[in-house]
């Protein structure tokens, strides 16, 4: 009973952290990426998102929660598995370990990123361009978010690999592989689409 439950368990922290976490992750992205055509630009995007009908629903039940699951038994996984990095090495490994840290990562700057924008924005503060420019116009919190950025977009890559194994859309070594140079250069992309942002509001 209790190997059925940590199966379930695990499926659904992998499916939850697609979708749709990691689906409004790649949305979140894109919208921002506004911010490299201006600020006019931009601000319409936000005004866009935060018109959608059924918003408060949609970030409770379609994003917090799933995330906050996901977040939870990730810490549960991230803290009870055994890495083999130190004695075979093989690049798998590292990517399992690296799935963990970049886990942990993104909490800490997930939590910091939704207190110093969404929670601002419901205590009175405008969500816009120069919200943004004001908390990256700080060296140290521009390195932060670029830390914490790229490891979300690491985390949700790497994942999506396994994702794939884990519902059986990847079976063979030659899926698997192919599978890798897929969702790296997913990475990749979307790591640069995040960073120009960045830059954007700089």
């Amino acid at each position: 009973m209790a190997g059925n439950r940590e199966f379930f368990n695990r499926r659904l922290h992998s499916l939850l952290g697609v979708i749709p976490v990691g689906a409004f992750l790649t949305v979140h992205l894109v919208v921002n990426q506004f911010a490299t055509r201006g600020e006019e630009s931009f601000n319409k995007a936000v005004g866009f998102m935060e018109s959608l009908p059924f918003l408060l629903f949609l970030e409770i039940f379609i994003i917090f929660l799933p995330l906050l699951y996901h977040a939870i038994y990730g810490l549960y996984i991230a803290f009870t598995a055994k890495s083999n990095v130190g004695k075979f090495g093989f690049s798998r490994n590292w990517m399992f370990l690296l799935q963990r840290v970049t886990g942990v990562i993104t909490l800490i700057f997930v939590a910091w990123h939704v207190w110093e924008t969404r929670i601002a924005y419901a205590l009175g503060t405008e969500l816009n361009f120069d919200m943004m420019a004001n908390i990256l116009d700080n060296s140290f919190m521009f390195w932060f978010y670029i830390v914490g950025v790229v490891s979300a977009i690491f985390h949700f890559a790497n994942g999506l690999w396994s994702f794939c194994i884990s519902w059986g859309l990847t079976v063979s070594p030659k899926s698997q592989r192919i599978s890798t140079y897929v969702t790296m250069v997913f990475f990749i992309l979307l790591s640069i689409v995040a960073i120009r942002t960045l830059f954007a509001f700089v």
